[in-house]
């Protein structure tokens, strides 16, 4: 019985964590644009506003990835699109590396975006279907732990490129080796996914019963499979599977928790930090060293506080460590916006800003990609998850593209821009503590119906 239960967790721990190789990548293609941005611009002359559009480049092609990831995956599978985005991966990481021209570059780069944008979103939902109840938490922030493990590397990888050589070497070959690198894990990635099983969920649900079956007992036992089977045969047949029922029927009040909260967890302005830490650091009276300084502490701290997330998130629930996160957040960046309105930098800066990372990295960041995996009907979790994962990347886009303007601005400045930003923590908190719902220890089915039950409930009162 040990060894079974043994065999279970190690097939379900390398399934999820194969997958969270895709969350890997995500962070890795999203922050080695800034240690390559530099010599980029030199290499090919670019203007600021070639400049701009280089560093969001991958930011549009996450757009249309997550918003078509959905449908595919949903008709084609979770595994066959996992599969597709490891090749985006591999070939932008190639053709981002021998660009002769800025149009070149610019097209590899997007490609990158369509992997990024489509593995945020089939990543939790893999992981969300194949995870039982009881792990499901923990195991759902191993694709947040991806991301940020991801940033949290490639700083140095840039670093000990930039290292191989000086100034003219670095214009000429260093930017091509720091976006060059992201092949190896990609291919890692593609070598790794011919072990890993389709979502069980999908299967049962395209009529491959017995396959699906033989997973969830891999997962966690035969009685484990058999609860499941019947769970997902009982939603089968209540559900329709019709995209519109997300805007017109129970499951209209999951989408619009799902899209604010995602809003929130951009519009916070994680990533205008994430993209920009050397330049806050720097403004705030920093040198360019000890800018860099800073921005590992940042890195290492979202590394740290993430793996708090894992080990709470299915003991004391979503909404707590929600609720705490923001709150956190909110007196972080307050004392952010204080500090750069009085002149403070230093010491006090950093450590308020690793506030506001700790805070993001145990609550917010992870937990808002599980929940969103959670809480949607099966047969569209695909498509309804792509609406998620398109809000993360419109709202980045937004705080990438408006971050210096505002920071930059001589009638609103960093200080101001930093107070915007706890106001938005702000309203996540009391969006939580109204209405968000506690999802620890129930079954993706159990939630399903948590929603049908809520709709006839207010119906009735109606």
């Amino acid at each position: 019985m040990n060894n079974n239960h043994t065999s279970n967790i190690r097939f379900v721990l390398f399934a999820t964590g194969v997958t969270a190789i895709g969350g890997f990548l995500f962070g890795y293609d999203t922050a080695v644009i800034n240690g390559a941005n530099s010599y980029l611009k030199a290499h090919l002359q670019l203007t600021p506003t070639q400049e701009g559009l280089a560093g969001a480049s991958a930011i549009l092609g996450c757009i249309p990835g997550a918003m078509f990831a959905g449908f595919l995956s949903d008709k084609f599978g979770r595994r066959k699109m996992l599969f597709l985005c490891a090749l985006l991966y591999a070939v932008s990481g190639l053709l981002s590396a021998i660009p002769r021209t800025f149009d070149q570059f610019l097209w590899a780069r997007i490609i990158s975006g369509l992997g990024i944008g489509a593995s945020s979103m089939i990543c939790p939902v893999y992981i969300a279907e194949i995870a039982p109840e009881k792990w499901r938490g923990r195991l759902g922030t191993l694709f947040q732990l991806g991301i940020v493990t991801g940033i949290f590397l490639t700083l140095f990888i840039n670093k000990l490129i930039q290292g191989m050589g000086d100034e003219v070497w670095n214009t000429a070959y260093g930017w091509r080796w720091m976006l060059g690198m992201e092949v190896v894990p990609a291919v890692a990635f593609i070598a790794l996914l011919f072990a890993v099983p389709e979502s069980p969920r999908w299967l049962a649900q395209n009529g491959c019963e017995n396959e699906a079956r033989e997973i969830l007992v891999r997962v966690d036992g035969a009685e484990h499979a058999d609860k499941e089977m019947t769970a997902i045969r009982e939603a089968a047949a209540q559900e329709e599977g019709r995209f519109r029922e997300l805007f017109s029927g129970p499951f209209r009040k999951p989408l619009l928790l799902a899209v604010i909260l995602m809003a929130c967890s951009q519009f916070c302005g994680i990533n205008a930090i994430i993209y920009y830490s050397t330049k806050i650091f720097a403004s705030a009276g920093g040198g360019k060293a000890n800018a860099f300084n800073c921005s590992v502490w940042v890195g290492l701290i979202n590394l740290i506080f993430t793996f708090v997330a894992i080990g709470f998130v299915d003991k004391a629930g979503r909404r707590l460590l929600l609720l705490i996160g923001t709150a956190v957040q909110t007196v972080s960046l307050g004392l952010v916006g204080w500090m750069f309105h009085a002149g403070q930098n230093g010491l006090p800066l950093l450590l308020c800003v690793i506030g506001f990372i700790a805070a993001f990295a145990m609550a917010l960041g992870p937990v808002g990609w599980l929940f969103c995996s959670e809480i949607f009907p099966n047969k569209i979790r695909g498509r309804a998850m792509s609406l998620a994962a398109l809000t993360v990347w419109v709202s980045c886009y937004i705080v990438a593209q408006t971050f210096p303007i505002l920071n930059d601005s001589a009638a609103i400045g960093p200080a101001i821009t930093f107070w915007i930003y706890g106001g938005v923590s702000l309203f996540a908190f009391v969006f939580v503590l109204a209405l968000i719902p506690e999802t620890k220890g129930l079954t993706l089915e159990q939630i399903e119906k948590m929603w049908s039950a809520a709709a006839h409930e207010q119906k009735g009162a109606s």
